[in-house]
């Protein structure tokens, strides 16, 4: 860890050098799916969870093609892989991507040490090199903020995903690291998709506009990110529904005048309580994020009067919902596609299916 301290264990998967920023994942299943979320790039993720592996790997669970993660760190790495559905066993598959891993280590302890001292830079390195070598290296990598990592996940060029059955919408996907899982249960709602790349031109865009604009997840610092700025404000004013999540939610706050920071040491898991504020009922979120919107008093979003406060997280009060005070507008910090779960949040892929039925039928 950038601060000197040190926890030993085996390695896991590949036997090379990794870098990362260090953080901690809550969730008890599912790492599959965590393993290969864009949102994970450039981090050594740490499950809490002491047994990792048990039920292998396959090739429908994942986010993207391969894994993201800079690095993974276990308590203890499964020898045996037992499922119908599996197609290989955990360090066959970090193996086979070149993924660093490390095993029969304190989680508990690098936990706890996260929360006290906060996510930092740290590395998986052999025991044959120095603490002082490794220090110096962990060192000289860049720090989260700051960090446009978006584009190094985006895809390169555009590809659609047809809706299931009938089409009813077709629907602009930002992709600034999208999961796998979000397009799809937009297809399932009648929705053709189209994903486009994070540096595509707003002005083309804004061209030929869709029936609605979904802002995808992803890694790095949204401040570094404003690419989407100018498409998100000219399809919101001209009354086109926009849907966005984590990243997402993080840029069009930002468009409207928002703030974002770093969180200590961020939100990782499947089991953050979320409240919905319009409803009074409490949601148990997937989430994945390090940086938050700036909170205000009541509903207020500072810098932001459009905005209003929606949902909030239970456990430190952050920002967790919004919307727009008149426009088609809505967004959430955490996962509501919750690949592998929980899938309380579903609802809001239905919230904006609707806002676009309403349009085309103003429209109409």
């Amino acid at each position: 860890m950038e601060d000197g301290r040190r926890f030993d264990g085996d390695f896991v998967g590949a036997h090379e050098l990794a870098f990362g920023e260090v953080v901690f994942n809550t969730c008890m299943t599912g790492y599959q799916e965590i393993l290969t979320d864009p949102s994970y790039t450039g981090q050594l993720v740490t499950m809490t969870y002491p047994l990792i592996g048990n039920y292998g790997v396959n090739s429908e669970d994942r986010e993207s093609s391969v894994p993201r993660v800079a690095g993974f760190i276990v308590r203890e790495a499964s020898r045996v892989d037992s499922n119908w559905r599996s197609e290989s066993g955990l360090d066959e598959y970090l193996r086979a991507n070149g993924i660093t891993g490390i095993s029969d280590l304190d989680t508990r302890a690098l936990t706890l040490h996260i929360r006290s001292q906060g996510a930092m830079r740290g590395a998986i390195a052999p025991a044959s090199m120095s603490d002082a070598e490794v220090l110096e290296r962990v060192k000289q990598q860049p720090i989260m903020e700051g960090l446009d990592l978006a584009c190094g996940v985006s895809t390169d060029e555009p590809y659609e995903i047809a809706a299931e059955g009938e089409e009813l919408f077709h629907v602009l996907a930002y992709d600034f690291g999208v999961k796998a899982h979000s397009p799809k249960l937009l297809a399932e709602r009648g929705c053709r998709v189209t994903v486009i790349p994070a540096d595509t031109p707003p002005d083309s865009i804004l061209a030929d506009p869709p029936d609605g604009l979904f802002v995808s997840n992803g890694p790095g610092d949204p401040a570094a990110v404003e690419k989407a700025e100018a498409a998100i404000l000219g399809l919101a004013q001209n009354n086109v529904p926009v849907f966005g999540i984590c990243l997402g939610h993080q840029l069009i706050c930002r468009a409207f005048g928002a703030g974002t920071y770093k969180l200590p040491f961020g939100h990782h898991g499947g089991n953050h309580p979320v409240q919905n504020l319009d409803t009074g009922m409490v949601e148990i979120t997937s989430q994945n994020h390090g940086f938050a919107v700036t909170a205000g008093e009541g509903d207020e979003i500072p810098g932001a009067p459009g905005l209003r406060l929606t949902h909030r997280n239970l456990y430190d009060g952050t920002v967790e919902g919004v919307e727009h005070r008149e426009l088609p507008v809505l967004s959430v910090q955490y996962h509501p596609e919750a690949a592998p779960g929980p899938h309380d949040s579903r609802y809001l892929f239905d919230r904006f299916v609707a806002l676009m039925a309403d349009r085309k039928g103003d429209s109409g």
